[in-house]
């Protein structure tokens, strides 16, 4: 009998560390998420309020995950009035972006790591690793992204806590086809680890999905529904299982998943279901790639070159220059945040703005800094360079010339509402840029004096001509927008000319080098040609590309009467200029490519936001 009970007493004490452990590792958090918090609705903060009061009211809320689309803008006001109600949390919360943080301002450039500590974040909470981090897109109307220094980022955090240690990702964006353009990149990667959850919004409703075999939550909206219920959601993590609940304000919460702790949801060792299709390049295949340089970092601007080097800027804020005969690096300058806007090269000086809040001017040669002048917001505008000036615009409500030696201000236009990040457009003494205010501005090239403004009667920031880099022939300036425009405006006056909805172009646009046709790239497969003479709209020719949906802006440059497009899937286009004709098509890859630069001999300088730098030669 004694030996039975002592039996059963080593028995109690071996067991009772993990009786201890799984009652320690039982543990319950809240997400908030696509809040969109916009100025003159109290709505959205009165809704947030009341989850922040109800998650406080709740017993063993350890801490909170907030996962975008903070605000309806993104600004940084915005921002941070939303920050002031989530402090108002008594558990720890945890933010990353969405879409309107990264979109719709320029706060995902500087101002949302300046609110909220970062656009990452790790910690541990008993033996489970969490991390977030962003998916895009910056400063772009496009598909998800996320950047490889971010895939890098994950991959080295969870291989320092061991490929055993439970691991939970949260994001903005669901890791799927149609959602983040590189999703495959991300599953890939992540795939060896102990990868228990994905948790995101951006749906603004609960879906249980799977990400290439990965448990994926996308939790509700914090905004009222249907029945004026605001909600989120509540995640109870047990020694087996993790439980998913929607919290409705005033209501018991209600299970709708459960993922079990122990199953295992996928093979280590395996692959993504699908990957892009690369069979375009098959059909045409005098196109070839003479060399690529895979940077590790996020581009979300066009290359610059002088003929012999190439200018490539990066989201960490590198400029970095390569020889434009074989891709060979040859030197790199360091900016302290993240460029957006492209650079601009001449008289052997290369131009740009940084996040950091300064316009730069480098060597051509060797990348020395050369002089800087500060502004006092981000400077996230392109370039542009003639006559020994530089032209650029700021977040600060300020478009600047500057002396191209020197870096000494000739003068400054401060009367800017939106910001700027467009390139300005250099025609008949003016320089041109649109803002995201809703305005297009024409000012004295010499002087900074205002010329005129355009607004066509439209309120409203969604509709500026912002991300389009004007053009000009025929005494005209024209632009796309986003309400899907193509525009004819007098170069003197600031007056419409025309303005036509026939092909629902937008925000992007070209010339021919004889300025006698206009380019627009639709949202559905069509690139459109029109007249820049004359009066009235005037389509030449369209021709539908088979592109598929298309919303990322990407100028239409011709060189030698190939005009050039390229798409947020990774797609080059070259057509004929007079007829429409496509003489070519490419993929080099499935992001998206900012605006290419064609070279002599059907040399295309293709730069993409997964880091990847091209030279694409077409045989004729």
């Amino acid at each position: 009998m004694k030996r039975n009970w002592l039996i059963l007493l080593l028995l109690l004490i071996c067991l009772a560390p993990l009786t201890m452990q799984a009652q320690n590792r039982f543990f319950r958090f809240a997400q908030i998420t696509d809040i969109h918090f916009a100025p003159g609705n109290p709505n959205p903060t009165e809704d947030l309020l009341r989850t922040v009061a109800q998650i406080n009211a709740t017993d063993s809320i350890d801490f909170v995950l907030v996962t975008g689309d903070l605000t309806d803008n993104g600004d940084r006001l915005c921002m941070e009035r939303v920050k002031s109600c989530l402090d108002l949390l008594k558990a720890p919360y945890h933010v990353v972006l969405g879409n309107h943080e990264t979109k719709w301002s320029e706060s995902g450039c500087t101002a949302f790591a300046d609110i909220y500590g970062g656009e990452r974040f790790k910690f541990m909470h008993k033996g489970f690793l969490f991390l977030g981090f962003n998916s895009g897109p910056l400063m772009r109307m496009a598909y998800g992204h996320v950047v490889p220094q971010d895939i890098r980022w994950m991959t080295d955090e969870m291989e320092k806590a061991g490929k055993d240690t439970p691991v939970i990702l949260v994001t903005h964006y669901p890791m799927l086809e149609g959602d983040v353009d590189n999703w495959y990149d991300v599953t890939d990667a992540v795939r060896p680890y102990n990868v228990r959850l994905f948790i995101g919004g951006h749906y603004h409703r609960n879906r249980h999905l799977s990400y290439d075999g990965l448990p994926g939550i996308l939790m509700r909206s914090n905004l009222r529904d249907a029945d004026g219920k605001p909600g989120y959601g509540i995640y109870e993590v047990g020694p087996d299982s993790i439980r998913v609940f929607t919290q409705r304000i005033g209501e018991p919460k209600q299970q709708w998943a459960a993922l079990s702790l122990t199953h295992s949801y996928y093979g280590h060792q395996g692959r993504a279901e699908k990957y892009p299709d690369y069979s375009v390049n098959q059909a045409y295949p005098q196109v070839k790639t003479a060399w690529t340089v895979q940077t590790g970092v996020g581009i979300y601007c066009s290359p610059a070159t002088d003929g012999e080097r190439m200018f490539v800027a990066d989201d960490l804020g590198c400029l970095t220059a390569y020889s434009l005969k074989k891709g060979k690096r040859l030197w790199s300058f360091a900016a302290e945040r993240r460029i957006v806007g492209t650079p601009a090269v001449a008289e052997g000086v290369v131009v740009f703005g940084s996040a950091d809040k300064r316009v730069y001017g480098v060597s051509a040669t060797d990348g020395k800094l050369l002089w800087t002048l500060e502004a006092s917001a981000p400077v996230l505008g392109a370039a542009a360079i003639a006559d020994g000036a530089a032209y650029i615009g700021a977040s600060d409500h300020t478009f600047r010339a500057i002396d191209l030696k020197s870096g000494k201000l000739l003068w400054a236009y401060t009367d800017v509402q939106g910001y700027i990040e467009t390139r300005p457009l250099l025609a008949d003494g003016k320089v041109i840029f649109g803002a995201w205010d809703n305005t297009l501005y024409a000012l004295d090239r010499q002087t900074g004096r205002e010329c005129w403004k355009w607004t066509h009667g439209l309120s409203g920031m969604h509709y500026s001509p912002a991300a389009v880099w004007p053009v000009e022939a025929d005494d005209k300036v024209f632009i796309a927008d986003p309400k899907r425009a193509l525009t004819a405006i007098d170069l003197r006056t600031g007056k419409t000319v025309w303005r036509t909805f026939q092909s629902q172009v937008r925000e992007s646009i070209g010339l021919s080098e004889d300025g006698q046709r206009v380019y627009a790239k639709t949202m559905n497969d069509s690139i459109v040609c029109y007249a820049a003479q004359g009066g009235e709209a005037r389509q030449l020719w369209a021709t539908n590309a088979g592109f598929g949906y298309e919303h990322a802006p990407s100028m239409l440059p011709e060189k030698d009467g190939i005009v050039y497009t390229s798409t947020n899937d990774g797609l080059v286009c070259a057509l004929d200029g007079k007829t429409g004709r496509i003489i070519w098509q490419h993929k080099v890859g499935n992001s998206l490519i900012n605006t290419v630069v064609p070279l002599e001999g059907q040399r295309v300088l293709v730069s993409s936001t997964d880091g990847t730098v091209t030279l694409l030669q077409a045989k004729k």
